[in-house]
């Protein structure tokens, strides 16, 4: 098949294109390259610069395409809080502008990738599609308003649309921003070069961490999926990880004692997220296969950052 991957120069997009192409498929990408980096893609990946409101550019590269993956977006929640009108220019923009580029091109079935941010707090775990969501930051505010656009555009004007409600992914070749960087790759670097791990509040707050190779093995099945049209999935591991008891993982994946310092003065976010995976399983055949351990060693083996300090 022939694709085109938006934001496949970031840490998720790299990791869907170059599966692809191993797969024989023929990929383009698109990105602006405000967090992705072009070196991490295969060599047969056909890479272009533009921003994801270029609707000129997107028709360009939606020529003979089958399937689009739309993963262009900003994806720091407390970012977001900073800069809500940027988020929405990117995230909910960004998202009506593929939209309309795949109408005019013909273009029948989009894979959009949303994020598990817009359940924020719910009174039950593990979380399921039929919940209503209450998003907590202008980041999973963009993610709701984005699936909801998907919806009906995609009946309005004959696209397929499937949205993965991805929740915290994680990997080797993760960015690590100087600011707000992602909770895993931070935690190890900070755990390898002996510093201290800062974490906001008790702790006690839960999420869902998944593997990067289970989240693209479940992007790669909703692009052939039958009867996922206009659908909302989970993806995730399936378990529910306190932030001490990641600390206490990464600590034993080192060989090493961990001594957090907690700063209660800060919100650690919502108490409790996990996935439900059932609908994964029914529609996309998906079954997580890297529990945390196994993943946090793949990071210390595979991610050159990681790998040499921790010989």
């Amino acid at each position: 098949m022939r694709f085109l991957v938006t934001g496949g120069a970031g840490f998720i997009g790299a990791a869907l294109a170059n599966r692809l192409v191993a797969e024989g498929h023929e990929v383009r990408v698109l990105d602006d390259l405000s967090a992705g980096d072009p070196s991490r893609l295969h060599a047969d990946v056909s890479f272009t610069r533009g921003d994801i409101n270029d609707i000129p550019k997107l028709w360009t590269l939606l020529h003979g395409v089958e399937c689009v993956y739309h993963l262009a977006a900003r994806v720091s929640v407390p970012e977001s809080m900073l800069y809500p009108r940027d988020y929405n220019a990117v995230n909910v923009g960004g998202t009506v502008a593929v939209l309309e580029a795949m109408r005019d091109a013909g273009v029948k079935r989009v894979v959009f990738s949303s994020s598990g941010a817009v359940y924020g707090e719910q009174a039950q775990q593990p979380l399921h599609e039929g919940m209503l969501p209450d998003p907590r930051s202008p980041y999973a505010v963009s993610k709701l308003a984005a699936e909801g656009y998907l919806r009906v555009m995609g009946i309005r004007w004959g696209i397929e649309t499937v949205s993965l409600r991805i929740f915290n992914a994680y990997g080797p070749g993760q960015q690590l921003p100087a600011a707000h960087p992602p909770v895993i790759p931070s935690f190890l670097r900070h755990a390898l070069r002996g510093g201290s791990i800062s974490v906001h509040g008790d702790g006690k707050q839960t999420r869902d961490y998944v593997y990067i190779d289970d989240v693209v093995t479940a992007l790669v099945a909703a692009a052939t999926a039958p009867n996922v049209d206009r659908k909302v999935i989970n993806i995730g591991s399936g378990v529910e990880t306190s932030v001490n008891e990641l600390i206490e993982a990464i600590g034993a994946v080192l060989g090493k004692s961990l001594a957090p310092l907690y700063i209660r003065t800060q919100d650690g976010g919502v108490s409790r997220m996990c996935a439900d995976l059932r609908l994964a399983a029914e529609l996309l055949g998906y079954k997580p296969k890297v529990s945390l351990a196994q993943g946090l060693a793949l990071m210390l083996e595979r991610d050159p950052r990681f790998a040499v300090a921790a010989r």
